[in-house]
């Protein structure tokens, strides 16, 4: 879908995709798929929901442009710069890694992520990967700030507290009815908000991207419920990791459901999910909702690096 979004009055709630796997009638287990990618092909799935207050308080506030950090390959980068254009915004991204700006039409040819920002009006400050660990100091913001002039920062991968108020609308009183919510997690934002939204009988279970135990402390910054828990174990090596046994994974499930997956985030979900019901970590009987936190738009990017490497790509 790629109708403009007016992040401002719109109130979207995404389908729920019934899977049908001979795994889950052998549990005795539904599983459904909030398809959160199909809100917008670049400003998809958690991406939108973080967004959308930020930019709310941004133009309550007189900004006119926005400011962000990320990745080459950020999927929140390319979702601020097409959501800033959306709506009337200028958009700087700070890129790590000073490198990429060395021959910048190059860099911007070859990454289709940052092609298509840069095609949406962004402007790019490319940092070294030792600059960019102090981005949240003051010292580095006034210099931003000596250089850009006035801008709304909005962190890197977009969570702050209006990004929690958004992720807290993926879950509606329609989904009262399962017993457990399950997500991707990143830097602990949508895991929040669905925390916050969901009902106390329900069970929420975050599958990290990441290595590390540092994301526990993340969430209980922005909730003080309890139900909720973190798979550690499908990671795949960590942020951006990915290898064989997931493309194929992808590709298979894309074939047997109808619903692509991204590598980064939501896959690891889906199959560490898929894991544990085949090892009966569910009681028969019960009803799972997984999040599809979209992020599609980066496979072509994973797909460059696969046929790069003469690898399976994804399809």
């Amino acid at each position: 879908m790629d109708l403009k979004i007016d992040f401002f009055t719109r109130q979207i709630s995404s389908r729920n995709h019934q899977i049908f796997l001979p795994i889950l009638d052998e549990k005795g287990v539904e599983l459904f798929i909030k398809r959160e990618d199909e809100i917008h092909s670049f400003v998809s799935g958690n991406k939108f929901r973080k967004l959308k207050y930020n930019l709310q308080k941004a133009k309550n506030e007189g900004h006119t442009t926005l400011l962000t950090f990320g990745g080459a390959f950020s999927n929140h980068i390319i979702a601020t710069a097409v959501a800033g254009k959306m709506n009337g915004f200028n958009t700087i991204g700070i890129i790590r890694g000073d490198e990429l700006a060395t021959d910048l039409q190059q860099t911007i040819q070859d990454n289709p992520t940052l092609q298509k920002a840069h095609e949406s009006g962004m402007i790019f400050e490319f940092v070294s990967r030792e600059t960019y660990r102090t981005k949240i100091s003051e010292e580095f913001l006034e210099q931003l700030t000596a250089k850009f002039g006035n801008f709304y920062l909005i962190p890197e991968g977009g969570t702050n507290e209006l990004a929690i108020k958004g992720c807290e609308e993926i879950v509606t009183v329609n989904d009262s009815k399962f017993d457990y919510i399950c997500c991707s997690v990143g830097t602990g934002g949508t895991i929040s908000g669905l925390i916050n939204a969901s009902e106390d009988y329900q069970k929420v279970i975050g599958f990290p991207s990441l290595k590390g135990d540092f994301l526990k402390t993340e969430i209980e910054k922005y909730t003080t419920k309890t139900n909720w828990s973190l798979q550690t174990d499908f990671h795949f090596g960590g942020y951006a990791k990915y290898n064989a046994t997931l493309i194929r994974f992808i590709n298979d499930f894309n074939e047997e459901t109808k619903v692509l997956l991204d590598p980064i985030y939501t896959a690891k979900m889906i199959y560490g999910l898929l894991q544990i019901i085949k090892n009966d970590g569910f009681k028969k009987g019960s009803k799972i909702l997984a999040i599809h936190t979209g992020g599609l738009q980066g496979i072509q990017g994973v797909n460059q690096k696969l046929h790069k490497n003469n690898e399976q790509i994804i399809h």
